[in-house]
Protein backbone atom coordinates (compact mmCIF):
# COMPACT_ATOMS: atom_id res chain seq x y z
CA UNK A 1 0.00 0.00 0.00
CA UNK A 2 1.06 3.24 -0.80
CA UNK A 3 0.50 6.97 1.20
CA UNK A 4 -2.10 9.07 -0.42
CA UNK A 5 -0.49 11.74 -2.53
CA UNK A 6 -0.75 15.41 -1.76
CA UNK A 7 -2.83 15.88 -5.00
CA UNK A 8 -5.43 13.56 -3.90
CA UNK A 9 -5.86 14.61 -0.15
CA UNK A 10 -6.03 17.93 -0.86
CA UNK A 11 -8.42 17.72 -3.23
CA UNK A 12 -10.64 15.24 -1.05
CA UNK A 13 -10.06 18.00 1.83
CA UNK A 14 -11.96 20.59 -0.22
CA UNK A 15 -14.58 18.40 -0.79
CA UNK A 16 -15.65 17.89 2.89
CA UNK A 17 -14.70 21.24 3.48
CA UNK A 18 -17.87 21.78 0.26
CA UNK A 19 -20.09 19.15 1.96
CA UNK A 20 -19.68 20.74 5.38
CA UNK A 21 -20.23 24.38 4.14
CA UNK A 22 -23.03 23.35 1.97
CA UNK A 23 -26.72 25.07 2.61
CA UNK A 24 -27.67 20.92 1.82
CA UNK A 25 -25.76 19.49 4.75
CA UNK A 26 -27.45 22.51 6.97
CA UNK A 27 -30.53 21.73 5.85
CA UNK A 28 -30.31 17.79 6.24
CA UNK A 29 -28.41 18.62 9.85
CA UNK A 30 -32.21 20.00 10.75
CA UNK A 31 -34.40 17.70 10.29
CA UNK A 32 -32.26 14.58 9.21
CA UNK A 33 -34.86 13.54 6.39
CA UNK A 34 -33.64 10.82 4.55
CA UNK A 35 -35.11 12.38 1.09
CA UNK A 36 -32.30 15.75 2.11
CA UNK A 37 -29.34 12.68 2.42
CA UNK A 38 -30.37 11.32 -0.31
CA UNK A 39 -30.12 15.13 -1.96
CA UNK A 40 -26.35 15.30 -0.71
CA UNK A 41 -25.10 12.12 -2.06
CA UNK A 42 -26.81 12.87 -5.65
CA UNK A 43 -24.76 16.21 -5.20
CA UNK A 44 -21.23 14.67 -3.80
CA UNK A 45 -20.57 11.52 -4.22
CA UNK A 46 -20.06 11.96 -7.82
CA UNK A 47 -17.59 14.40 -7.49
CA UNK A 48 -15.25 11.45 -4.55
CA UNK A 49 -16.22 9.08 -7.77
CA UNK A 50 -13.86 11.31 -9.52
CA UNK A 51 -11.29 11.57 -7.59
CA UNK A 52 -11.27 7.91 -6.11
CA UNK A 53 -11.83 6.78 -10.47
CA UNK A 54 -8.81 8.66 -11.12
CA UNK A 55 -6.91 7.13 -8.23
CA UNK A 56 -7.44 3.61 -9.05
CA UNK A 57 -6.49 4.50 -12.80
CA UNK A 58 -3.26 5.51 -12.27
CA UNK A 59 -2.20 4.92 -8.86
CA UNK A 60 -3.73 1.62 -7.72
CA UNK A 61 -1.95 1.40 -5.15
CA UNK A 62 -2.87 3.72 -3.11
CA UNK A 63 -6.83 2.75 -2.87
CA UNK A 64 -6.43 1.26 0.44
CA UNK A 65 -5.18 4.75 1.85
CA UNK A 66 -7.81 7.37 -0.42
CA UNK A 67 -10.28 5.08 1.37
CA UNK A 68 -9.22 5.35 4.71
CA UNK A 69 -9.40 8.94 4.14
CA UNK A 70 -13.13 8.13 3.15
CA UNK A 71 -13.66 7.26 6.72
CA UNK A 72 -13.25 10.79 8.05
CA UNK A 73 -16.57 11.50 9.92
CA UNK A 74 -16.44 15.21 8.01
CA UNK A 75 -17.64 13.09 4.98
CA UNK A 76 -20.98 11.80 6.87
CA UNK A 77 -20.63 8.39 5.06
CA UNK A 78 -20.87 9.20 1.45
CA UNK A 79 -19.20 6.63 -0.37
CA UNK A 80 -18.76 4.14 1.90
CA UNK A 81 -21.44 1.65 0.48
CA UNK A 82 -19.22 1.46 -2.30
CA UNK A 83 -16.08 1.03 -0.77
CA UNK A 84 -17.75 -1.49 1.14
CA UNK A 85 -18.60 -3.62 -1.63
CA UNK A 86 -15.18 -3.26 -3.31
CA UNK A 87 -13.50 -4.83 0.26
CA UNK A 88 -15.99 -7.58 0.07
CA UNK A 89 -14.90 -8.35 -3.79
CA UNK A 90 -10.96 -7.73 -3.09
CA UNK A 91 -11.08 -10.81 -0.54
CA UNK A 92 -9.47 -13.66 -2.10
CA UNK A 93 -11.57 -17.01 -1.59
CA UNK A 94 -11.00 -20.73 -1.47
CA UNK A 95 -12.45 -23.38 -3.14
CA UNK A 96 -15.54 -23.34 -0.77
CA UNK A 97 -15.82 -19.55 -1.42
CA UNK A 98 -14.67 -18.28 2.05
CA UNK A 99 -11.81 -16.12 2.54
CA UNK A 100 -8.50 -17.39 2.69
CA UNK A 101 -7.76 -14.48 5.18
CA UNK A 102 -9.53 -12.46 7.70
CA UNK A 103 -10.67 -9.03 5.61
CA UNK A 104 -9.49 -5.89 8.12
CA UNK A 105 -10.17 -3.24 5.58
CA UNK A 106 -13.99 -4.68 5.27
CA UNK A 107 -14.41 -4.37 8.98
CA UNK A 108 -12.78 -1.45 9.52
CA UNK A 109 -15.19 0.55 6.36
CA UNK A 110 -17.98 -1.65 8.10
CA UNK A 111 -17.13 0.05 11.41
CA UNK A 112 -17.05 2.95 10.23
CA UNK A 113 -20.33 2.85 8.77
CA UNK A 114 -21.58 1.24 12.23
CA UNK A 115 -20.43 4.05 14.14
CA UNK A 116 -21.65 6.79 11.33
CA UNK A 117 -24.32 9.30 12.64
CA UNK A 118 -26.44 8.36 9.50
CA UNK A 119 -26.00 4.72 9.94
CA UNK A 120 -29.77 5.05 9.56
CA UNK A 121 -29.72 5.77 6.10
CA UNK A 122 -26.40 4.04 4.94
CA UNK A 123 -27.68 0.85 5.95
CA UNK A 124 -30.29 0.84 3.26
CA UNK A 125 -27.81 0.33 0.72
CA UNK A 126 -25.16 -2.02 2.42
CA UNK A 127 -27.59 -5.01 2.95
CA UNK A 128 -26.48 -7.35 -0.37
CA UNK A 129 -23.01 -6.19 0.69
CA UNK A 130 -22.64 -7.21 4.31
CA UNK A 131 -25.02 -10.56 3.33
CA UNK A 132 -21.82 -11.23 1.03
CA UNK A 133 -19.04 -10.25 3.34
CA UNK A 134 -20.46 -12.52 6.12
CA UNK A 135 -21.37 -15.19 4.12
CA UNK A 136 -17.23 -15.41 2.76
CA UNK A 137 -16.20 -14.59 6.33
CA UNK A 138 -15.06 -17.07 9.23
CA UNK A 139 -17.83 -17.86 12.11
CA UNK A 140 -14.54 -16.28 14.37
CA UNK A 141 -14.45 -13.72 12.59
CA UNK A 142 -18.37 -12.81 12.55
CA UNK A 143 -18.13 -13.32 16.36
CA UNK A 144 -15.18 -11.10 17.06
CA UNK A 145 -16.62 -7.80 15.24
CA UNK A 146 -20.62 -8.42 17.04
CA UNK A 147 -18.31 -8.72 20.11
CA UNK A 148 -17.00 -5.41 19.75
CA UNK A 149 -20.10 -3.43 18.72
CA UNK A 150 -22.28 -2.12 21.26
CA UNK A 151 -24.90 -0.34 19.72
CA UNK A 152 -27.96 -2.90 20.19
CA UNK A 153 -29.59 -1.45 17.16
CA UNK A 154 -26.30 -1.78 14.70
CA UNK A 155 -25.84 -5.32 16.05
CA UNK A 156 -29.45 -6.56 15.30
CA UNK A 157 -29.25 -4.94 12.10
CA UNK A 158 -25.91 -7.14 11.32
CA UNK A 159 -27.38 -10.62 12.82
CA UNK A 160 -30.18 -10.54 10.25
CA UNK A 161 -27.81 -10.12 7.39
CA UNK A 162 -26.24 -13.43 8.11
CA UNK A 163 -28.60 -15.69 5.95
CA UNK A 164 -29.11 -19.72 6.27
CA UNK A 165 -28.76 -20.03 2.42
CA UNK A 166 -25.20 -19.13 2.07
CA UNK A 167 -24.41 -21.66 4.59
CA UNK A 168 -23.81 -24.08 1.62
CA UNK A 169 -21.29 -23.65 -0.63
CA UNK A 170 -23.04 -23.87 -3.98
CA UNK A 171 -25.30 -20.81 -2.33
CA UNK A 172 -22.63 -18.77 -1.24
CA UNK A 173 -21.39 -18.99 -5.22
CA UNK A 174 -24.18 -17.92 -6.77
CA UNK A 175 -24.55 -14.90 -4.51
CA UNK A 176 -21.05 -14.04 -5.04
CA UNK A 177 -21.82 -14.31 -8.91
CA UNK A 178 -24.93 -12.58 -8.96
CA UNK A 179 -23.23 -9.65 -6.57
CA UNK A 180 -19.91 -9.15 -8.58
CA UNK A 181 -22.03 -8.55 -11.58
CA UNK A 182 -22.68 -5.06 -10.39
CA UNK A 183 -19.24 -4.26 -10.14
CA UNK A 184 -18.03 -5.42 -13.65
CA UNK A 185 -17.20 -1.82 -14.99
CA UNK A 186 -15.84 -0.74 -11.88
CA UNK A 187 -12.17 -0.49 -10.94
CA UNK A 188 -11.28 -1.30 -7.20
CA UNK A 189 -8.28 -3.85 -7.59
CA UNK A 190 -5.22 -2.84 -5.66
CA UNK A 191 -1.92 -5.24 -4.81
CA UNK A 192 0.69 -5.35 -2.37
CA UNK A 193 3.78 -6.61 -3.77
CA UNK A 194 5.71 -9.10 -1.65
CA UNK A 195 9.37 -7.97 -0.04
CA UNK A 196 10.11 -11.79 1.24
CA UNK A 197 9.14 -15.59 0.22
CA UNK A 198 6.95 -15.64 3.23
CA UNK A 199 5.08 -12.94 1.70
CA UNK A 200 4.99 -14.33 -1.95
CA UNK A 201 3.06 -17.32 -0.68
CA UNK A 202 0.74 -15.21 0.89
CA UNK A 203 0.04 -12.22 -1.91
CA UNK A 204 1.37 -13.90 -4.97
CA UNK A 205 -2.15 -15.03 -6.15
CA UNK A 206 -3.73 -11.64 -5.43
CA UNK A 207 -0.62 -10.23 -7.28
CA UNK A 208 -1.23 -12.13 -10.09
CA UNK A 209 -4.92 -11.30 -10.74
CA UNK A 210 -4.28 -7.31 -10.35
CA UNK A 211 -1.70 -7.89 -12.74
CA UNK A 212 -3.88 -9.60 -15.19
CA UNK A 213 -6.36 -7.48 -14.41
CA UNK A 214 -3.94 -3.95 -15.19
CA UNK A 215 -2.70 -5.99 -18.49
CA UNK A 216 -6.20 -6.67 -20.54
CA UNK A 217 -7.38 -2.98 -20.10
CA UNK A 218 -5.22 0.56 -21.43
CA UNK A 219 -4.72 1.90 -17.59
CA UNK A 220 -1.64 4.17 -17.22
CA UNK A 221 0.80 2.10 -15.17
CA UNK A 222 3.28 3.92 -14.55
CA UNK A 223 3.24 4.04 -11.07
CA UNK A 224 2.95 0.12 -10.97
CA UNK A 225 6.65 -0.06 -12.72
CA UNK A 226 8.98 0.39 -9.98
CA UNK A 227 7.33 -2.16 -7.50
CA UNK A 228 7.74 -4.30 -10.51
CA UNK A 229 11.62 -3.59 -10.69
CA UNK A 230 12.36 -4.30 -7.25
CA UNK A 231 10.06 -7.62 -7.47
CA UNK A 232 11.97 -9.04 -10.04
CA UNK A 233 15.96 -8.09 -8.70
CA UNK A 234 14.79 -9.38 -5.31
CA UNK A 235 17.01 -12.91 -5.66
CA UNK A 236 14.78 -14.35 -2.70
CA UNK A 237 11.16 -14.95 -4.53
CA UNK A 238 12.81 -16.16 -7.74
CA UNK A 239 12.32 -20.01 -6.37
CA UNK A 240 8.88 -19.69 -5.72
CA UNK A 241 6.63 -21.21 -8.52
CA UNK A 242 4.02 -17.97 -8.57
CA UNK A 243 7.85 -16.07 -9.42
CA UNK A 244 7.41 -17.77 -13.50
CA UNK A 245 4.16 -16.34 -13.74
CA UNK A 246 4.29 -12.48 -12.75
CA UNK A 247 7.62 -12.59 -14.42
CA UNK A 248 5.75 -13.36 -17.74
CA UNK A 249 3.26 -11.50 -16.72
CA UNK A 250 5.59 -8.46 -16.60
CA UNK A 251 7.57 -9.37 -19.62
CA UNK A 252 4.01 -9.41 -21.67
CA UNK A 253 2.09 -6.38 -20.52
CA UNK A 254 4.63 -4.15 -18.78
CA UNK A 255 6.79 -1.63 -19.74
CA UNK A 256 9.77 -2.53 -17.48
CA UNK A 257 13.52 -0.82 -17.31
CA UNK A 258 15.34 -2.56 -19.90
CA UNK A 259 17.86 -3.78 -16.85
CA UNK A 260 14.62 -5.41 -14.92
CA UNK A 261 14.37 -7.13 -18.54
CA UNK A 262 17.70 -8.71 -18.78
CA UNK A 263 16.95 -9.98 -15.23
CA UNK A 264 14.14 -11.72 -16.05
CA UNK A 265 15.58 -12.70 -19.35
CA UNK A 266 18.40 -14.50 -17.57
CA UNK A 267 16.62 -16.06 -14.76
CA UNK A 268 14.90 -18.09 -18.16
CA UNK A 269 17.96 -18.51 -18.75
CA UNK A 270 19.17 -20.16 -15.68
CA UNK A 271 15.46 -22.07 -15.02
CA UNK A 272 15.71 -23.24 -19.05
CA UNK A 273 19.16 -24.36 -18.56
CA UNK A 274 18.33 -26.48 -15.22
CA UNK A 275 15.08 -27.39 -15.12
CA UNK A 276 14.08 -30.08 -17.65
CA UNK A 277 10.63 -29.55 -16.81
CA UNK A 278 10.50 -25.54 -17.52
CA UNK A 279 9.55 -25.55 -20.84
CA UNK A 280 6.23 -27.37 -20.70
CA UNK A 281 6.08 -25.17 -17.54
CA UNK A 282 6.18 -21.99 -19.36
CA UNK A 283 3.82 -23.32 -21.90
CA UNK A 284 1.15 -24.03 -19.23
CA UNK A 285 1.05 -21.00 -17.46
CA UNK A 286 0.89 -19.18 -20.97
CA UNK A 287 -2.15 -21.27 -21.73
CA UNK A 288 -3.46 -20.51 -18.61
CA UNK A 289 -3.40 -17.14 -19.45
CA UNK A 290 -4.90 -17.59 -23.01
CA UNK A 291 -7.46 -19.18 -20.40
CA UNK A 292 -8.13 -16.26 -18.34
CA UNK A 293 -9.27 -14.61 -21.41
CA UNK A 294 -6.18 -12.14 -21.12
CA UNK A 295 -5.16 -10.53 -24.39
CA UNK A 296 -2.30 -12.06 -25.49
CA UNK A 297 -1.52 -9.34 -28.22
CA UNK A 298 0.82 -8.94 -31.18
CA UNK A 299 2.74 -6.53 -28.78
CA UNK A 300 2.99 -9.00 -25.99
CA UNK A 301 4.16 -11.65 -28.10
CA UNK A 302 7.21 -9.20 -29.29
CA UNK A 303 7.96 -7.85 -25.88
CA UNK A 304 8.56 -11.41 -24.52
CA UNK A 305 10.52 -13.19 -28.01
CA UNK A 306 12.98 -9.84 -27.19
CA UNK A 307 13.15 -11.13 -23.49
CA UNK A 308 13.68 -14.55 -24.82
CA UNK A 309 17.07 -16.15 -25.29
CA UNK A 310 17.14 -17.34 -28.86
CA UNK A 311 20.61 -19.38 -28.80
CA UNK A 312 19.28 -21.89 -26.17
CA UNK A 313 17.66 -24.01 -28.40
CA UNK A 314 14.35 -25.65 -26.95
CA UNK A 315 10.83 -25.20 -27.56
CA UNK A 316 10.42 -21.72 -26.21
CA UNK A 317 12.98 -20.57 -28.59
CA UNK A 318 11.61 -22.16 -31.06
CA UNK A 319 7.63 -21.16 -30.45
CA UNK A 320 8.76 -17.63 -30.23
CA UNK A 321 10.70 -18.05 -34.03
CA UNK A 322 7.66 -18.80 -34.89
CA UNK A 323 5.71 -16.01 -33.55
CA UNK A 324 8.08 -13.65 -35.12
CA UNK A 325 7.55 -14.62 -38.49
CA UNK A 326 3.35 -14.66 -37.43
CA UNK A 327 4.03 -11.16 -36.18
CA UNK A 328 6.78 -9.50 -38.78
CA UNK A 329 4.69 -10.95 -41.93
CA UNK A 330 1.06 -11.65 -40.85
CA UNK A 331 -0.99 -14.40 -39.91
CA UNK A 332 -2.06 -14.05 -43.85
CA UNK A 333 0.75 -14.33 -45.70
CA UNK A 334 1.61 -17.42 -47.15
CA UNK A 335 4.82 -17.90 -45.36
CA UNK A 336 2.95 -17.77 -42.64
CA UNK A 337 0.70 -19.83 -42.76
CA UNK A 338 3.68 -22.61 -44.91
CA UNK A 339 5.91 -21.97 -41.24
CA UNK A 340 2.61 -22.83 -39.10
CA UNK A 341 1.57 -26.04 -40.58
CA UNK A 342 5.53 -26.72 -40.44
CA UNK A 343 5.73 -26.28 -36.76
CA UNK A 344 2.21 -28.04 -35.81
CA UNK A 345 2.96 -31.07 -37.69
CA UNK A 346 6.45 -31.26 -35.72
CA UNK A 347 4.22 -31.36 -32.27
CA UNK A 348 1.45 -33.72 -31.10
CA UNK A 349 -1.82 -31.91 -32.23
CA UNK A 350 -2.68 -32.05 -28.47
CA UNK A 351 0.39 -30.95 -26.69
CA UNK A 352 0.18 -27.53 -24.82
CA UNK A 353 2.68 -25.85 -27.49
CA UNK A 354 0.35 -26.57 -30.39
CA UNK A 355 -2.57 -25.25 -28.03
CA UNK A 356 -0.97 -22.00 -27.44
CA UNK A 357 -0.36 -21.36 -31.31
CA UNK A 358 -3.73 -22.21 -31.82
CA UNK A 359 -5.31 -19.71 -28.87
CA UNK A 360 -3.07 -16.76 -30.78
CA UNK A 361 -3.57 -17.46 -34.42
CA UNK A 362 -7.39 -17.48 -33.25
CA UNK A 363 -6.51 -14.40 -31.19
CA UNK A 364 -5.62 -12.95 -34.68
CA UNK A 365 -8.28 -14.17 -36.33
CA UNK A 366 -10.60 -12.44 -33.25
CA UNK A 367 -9.49 -9.37 -33.61
CA UNK A 368 -9.88 -9.08 -37.08
CA UNK A 369 -13.56 -9.56 -37.76
CA UNK A 370 -14.71 -8.14 -34.32
CA UNK A 371 -13.19 -4.53 -35.96
CA UNK A 372 -14.41 -5.74 -39.28
CA UNK A 373 -17.85 -3.44 -40.25
CA UNK A 374 -20.38 -5.08 -41.76
CA UNK A 375 -19.97 -2.71 -45.24
CA UNK A 376 -16.75 -4.74 -45.92
CA UNK A 377 -18.03 -7.74 -45.67
CA UNK A 378 -16.75 -8.49 -49.02
CA UNK A 379 -13.40 -8.65 -46.94
CA UNK A 380 -15.08 -11.06 -44.31
CA UNK A 381 -15.42 -13.43 -47.41
CA UNK A 382 -11.44 -13.02 -48.76
CA UNK A 383 -10.62 -14.00 -45.09
CA UNK A 384 -12.49 -16.91 -44.33
CA UNK A 385 -10.05 -18.59 -46.90
CA UNK A 386 -7.13 -18.22 -44.66
CA UNK A 387 -9.46 -19.70 -41.79
CA UNK A 388 -10.11 -22.40 -43.64
CA UNK A 389 -6.11 -22.69 -44.20
CA UNK A 390 -5.71 -22.81 -40.30
CA UNK A 391 -9.12 -24.72 -39.57
CA UNK A 392 -7.17 -27.85 -42.18
CA UNK A 393 -4.09 -27.58 -40.50
CA UNK A 394 -5.35 -27.39 -37.00
CA UNK A 395 -8.04 -30.36 -37.39
CA UNK A 396 -8.96 -29.59 -34.25
CA UNK A 397 -12.69 -29.65 -33.08
CA UNK A 398 -12.49 -26.68 -30.49
CA UNK A 399 -10.47 -23.82 -32.90
CA UNK A 400 -13.25 -25.17 -35.22
CA UNK A 401 -16.23 -24.20 -32.92
CA UNK A 402 -14.34 -21.05 -32.28
CA UNK A 403 -14.17 -19.68 -36.15
CA UNK A 404 -18.04 -20.82 -36.25
CA UNK A 405 -19.07 -18.66 -33.40
CA UNK A 406 -17.16 -15.80 -34.45
CA UNK A 407 -18.19 -15.98 -38.16
CA UNK A 408 -21.93 -16.00 -36.77
CA UNK A 409 -21.47 -13.52 -35.02
CA UNK A 410 -20.21 -11.17 -37.56
CA UNK A 411 -23.00 -12.14 -40.24
CA UNK A 412 -25.44 -11.30 -38.07
CA UNK A 413 -24.38 -8.62 -37.22
CA UNK A 414 -23.93 -7.85 -41.34
CA UNK A 415 -28.21 -9.40 -41.34
CA UNK A 416 -29.13 -6.82 -39.03
CA UNK A 417 -28.21 -4.01 -41.25
CA UNK A 418 -28.86 -5.80 -44.93
CA UNK A 419 -32.65 -6.28 -44.43
CA UNK A 420 -33.75 -6.10 -47.74
CA UNK A 421 -34.54 -9.86 -49.23
CA UNK A 422 -33.83 -8.68 -52.71
CA UNK A 423 -31.13 -6.01 -52.39
CA UNK A 424 -27.60 -7.30 -53.36
CA UNK A 425 -26.04 -6.75 -50.37
CA UNK A 426 -28.30 -9.57 -48.42
CA UNK A 427 -27.93 -11.76 -51.84
CA UNK A 428 -24.24 -11.95 -52.12
CA UNK A 429 -24.47 -12.73 -48.45
CA UNK A 430 -26.83 -15.23 -48.47
CA UNK A 431 -25.08 -16.99 -51.07
CA UNK A 432 -21.79 -17.21 -49.64
CA UNK A 433 -23.05 -18.75 -46.29
CA UNK A 434 -25.11 -20.86 -47.68
CA UNK A 435 -22.06 -22.44 -49.78
CA UNK A 436 -19.27 -21.60 -47.67
CA UNK A 437 -21.03 -22.57 -44.13
CA UNK A 438 -22.20 -26.10 -45.05
CA UNK A 439 -19.09 -27.23 -46.72
CA UNK A 440 -17.49 -26.16 -43.47
CA UNK A 441 -19.68 -28.06 -41.65
CA UNK A 442 -20.97 -25.03 -39.84
CA UNK A 443 -24.54 -25.40 -40.62
CA UNK A 444 -27.05 -28.00 -42.23
CA UNK A 445 -28.74 -27.00 -45.05
CA UNK A 446 -32.14 -27.19 -42.86
CA UNK A 447 -30.35 -24.92 -40.74
CA UNK A 448 -29.68 -22.04 -43.56
CA UNK A 449 -33.04 -22.22 -44.51
CA UNK A 450 -34.14 -21.41 -41.56
CA UNK A 451 -31.17 -18.24 -41.12
CA UNK A 452 -32.45 -16.82 -44.28
CA UNK A 453 -36.70 -17.75 -44.24
CA UNK A 454 -38.88 -14.76 -44.68
CA UNK A 455 -40.59 -14.47 -41.47
CA UNK A 456 -44.30 -14.11 -41.37
CA UNK A 457 -45.73 -11.26 -39.44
Amino acid sequence: MEALSQEYKSHLTQLKDALQNSELLEAYLENESEELYKQIIEAFEPHIMEVYSHVADTNPLQLISIENELLDPGFEGLFLPRILGYSVLRGEKDSNYKYKRPQDHFKKILNAICESANFDFIKNRIGQTVQIGFALSSDIWLTNLMENLNNKKVKSFLNIQKLDKYREVAGRQSGYANYSKQFVNQNYLTADFPTNPTELKIMGSSLIHFLKYRANRRFNNESVIPHLDKLISNESLQNDPDFLEITMLTGMFYQISDSSAKIVSGIFDQLRKKDSEFVTKYFQHLHSLYRAEVEITPDADKRMSKIINKSIKDGISEYYSLMDVVHTKGYVHEDTISAVKEYYDSHKGLSIENECLREGIFGYCESFLNNLDVESYHEYFEINKVFVSYINTFFNQKFNQNIKELSLRYINRAMEVYTDKRGRDYQDIKKFVSSTFIDLGFKTEKEIAEMFKTKRS
